[in-house]
């Protein structure tokens, strides 16, 4: 774990204004907001906020462009079966597991037993979540699937129906001969 840095130890309530206030600046007016820290009471020095806005902006850019790539896939590759998401949870699913394997190997020098108990607990709610979400994304795909093949087979049979009747109508076959194909066929 790396130490904690003199913003981590701000009150919440706090570091939402300094966020706010970092995003409402473009992640500029760094010795401003230092002063607006200091009137309230907070010693945060120019750097600390800098590095701290640093790391906020790299964390809005990568929002960004993931949203941004996102829109792009999906404009220009429609994903009916929703692979996309099935590839992330998998994905997401294989670095919790590997979080969790470096997490078991971590000495006790480097985390207590308690911290170690409550990012295992942590892990394992978010795995849940994932494969409850990875269990209701198959579902929804198979349903989606099966009402697609239920309304192209009745497209199917309505298209047939259609046919014979017009064979009947045009007197190629009796009519009662007929009925008798369409009863046998479509009303097992």
């Amino acid at each position: 774990m790396g130490r904690k840095t003199s913003i981590d130890g701000l009150p919440a309530e706090v570091r939402r204004y300094l966020e706010q206030a970092l995003s409402d600046a473009n992640f500029t007016g760094y010795k401003a907001l230092e002063q607006v820290l200091r009137e309230k009471g907070f010693v945060i020095s120019r750097s600390a906020i800098h590095r701290y806005g640093q790391k906020m902006e790299r964390r809005f850019q990568a929002i960004r462009a993931s949203t941004e790539a996102a829109r792009m896939l999906t404009e220009g590759a429609p994903d009916d079966q929703d692979a996309r998401s099935e590839g992330i949870i998998a994905l997401v699913q294989s670095e919790l597991f590997h979080c969790i394997s470096d997490l078991m190997d971590a000495g006790d020098g480097e985390m207590s037993k308690p911290e170690r108990i409550e990012l295992l607990s942590s892990a394992a709610k978010n795995i849940a979540t994932l494969a409850r979400a990875s269990v209701n994304q198959k579902r929804f795909r198979l349903d989606v699937q099966a009402e697609i093949e239920a309304a192209a087979r009745e497209k199917l049979v309505e298209e047939q129906k259609a046919k014979l009747s017009d064979l009947g109508a045009s007197g190629a076959v009796p009519m009662e001969v007929l009925q008798k194909v369409i009863k046998a066929a479509y009303d097992l």
